[in-house]
């Protein structure tokens, strides 16, 4: 369906709902936004993630997937894993299997690795998330742009691209 006024008016329901949880957030497509939960302790991110998913459902009607991650990028990646997910959330901050997760991700589905470089990386043995991490900076300094080593950064836990709020 094409019924944009009414995806942007369930956008907007949905969130003015996220807002309630955080007024730091970016909303960065009309179905996805980034969330500060930086107040929020390690321990209770999982409950709290549960408690957002669940408000959203009640309130707008819409089903709705979390990833909790230290980066913009991990945060991507565990929602990747987490629509997949009965529970629809993902919580990587206080995961151990964090590179069990990212070798699941093949390296064409990495937010911010487009069609060319996805052929750059899987030429030189580079086909997860995972693989993309554990190379070194230095080769992804020399063979990439700022925005591949962005990426791999991000995918190390080293936060490079910052909360843009609304």
């Amino acid at each position: 369906s094409s019924n944009y006024s009414l995806y942007g008016d369930l956008s907007r329901r949905v969130m003015r709902t996220l807002k309630r949880f955080n007024s730091e957030i970016e909303i960065y497509s009309i179905d996805e936004a980034f969330l500060d939960l930086s107040s929020i302790k390690n321990k209770d991110l999982l409950e709290h993630s549960y408690k957002i998913r669940k408000t959203v459902l009640k309130w707008t009607g819409i089903p709705t997937s979390i990833g909790i991650g230290t980066t913009k990028t991990l945060s991507k990646a565990a929602n990747y894993i987490a629509k997949k997910e009965k529970s629809g959330v993902v919580d990587l901050v206080n995961s151990k299997k964090i590179d069990e997760f990212l070798s699941k991700i093949k390296i064409n589905d990495i937010w911010g690795v487009g069609r060319q470089l996805t052929k750059f990386y899987i030429k030189n043995g580079i086909n997860t998330a995972y693989d993309l991490k554990k190379i070194h900076n230095n080769w992804i300094k020399k063979n990439t742009n700022v925005f591949g080593s962005r990426t791999a950064m991000e995918l190390k836990g080293f936060s490079c691209i910052a909360l843009e709020p609304y």
